[in-house]
C-alpha cells in the first residue's frame, strides 16, 4: 500500500506545481498597465530617451508622438521580440551589449509622412555615458 501512496503524492506535487505556474502566466506588467504621454513640441522630456524621441519627431516633423516608457520593467522585456531579441532577459542584454550601463523599453505611435499609423517597441541601451537604440520590435501578447 505505501508503494502506490508515494506515486500518488509525487503526482499531486507536479500537478500542484504545474497549477501555480499556469496561473501566474498572465500575472505581471502589462502594457495596458502604462499610460501614453503625449510628445509634442511644448514637452518637457523627462529623461535622455524622450528628449532623442522629441528631437528625433521634430526633425522628422511627426508631432505628436505618443510613448508609453516601461523603464526597466523586466516582465515588460519578456514580451519585447525585435529584430535580434525575442523575449530578452537582463542577462541576455548584458551578454549582447558590453558595457551595458542602463536600458529602457518603451512603445512609440505615430502617423509618418504619409500619415500612416505607426507603432512599435524600441529597445533603447546605455553604453558609456551614450544612449541609442538596441533593437526595435513589438510587444508579444
Amino acid at each position: 500500500m505505501r508503494r502506490f501512496q508515494i506515486p500518488v503524492i509525487a503526482a499531486v506535487a507536479v500537478t500542484a506545481v504545474i497549477a501555480a505556474g499556469l496561473s501566474n502566466c498572465g500575472r505581471g506588467a502589462r502594457p495596458e498597465d502604462f499610460e501614453w504621454t503625449t510628445i509634442d513640441e511644448s514637452y518637457a522630456p523627462k529623461n535622455y530617451v524622450e528628449e532623442f524621441i522629441k528631437n528625433d519627431a521634430e526633425q522628422k516633423e511627426i508631432f505628436p508622438v505618443y510613448i508609453r516608457n516601461y523603464g526597466q520593467n523586466p516582465a515588460m522585456l519578456k514580451r519585447f521580440r525585435g529584430s535580434n531579441f525575442a523575449r530578452p532577459t537582463e542577462a541576455a542584454l548584458n551578454m549582447a551589449f558590453r558595457g551595458l550601463g542602463d536600458w529602457m523599453l518603451v512603445d512609440l505611435k505615430y502617423k509618418n509622412e504619409k500619415e500612416q499609423d505607426v507603432q512599435r517597441t524600441v529597445l533603447y541601451v546605455e553604453i558609456g555615458g551614450t544612449w541609442r537604440v538596441g533593437d526595435s520590435g513589438t510587444l508579444l501578447k
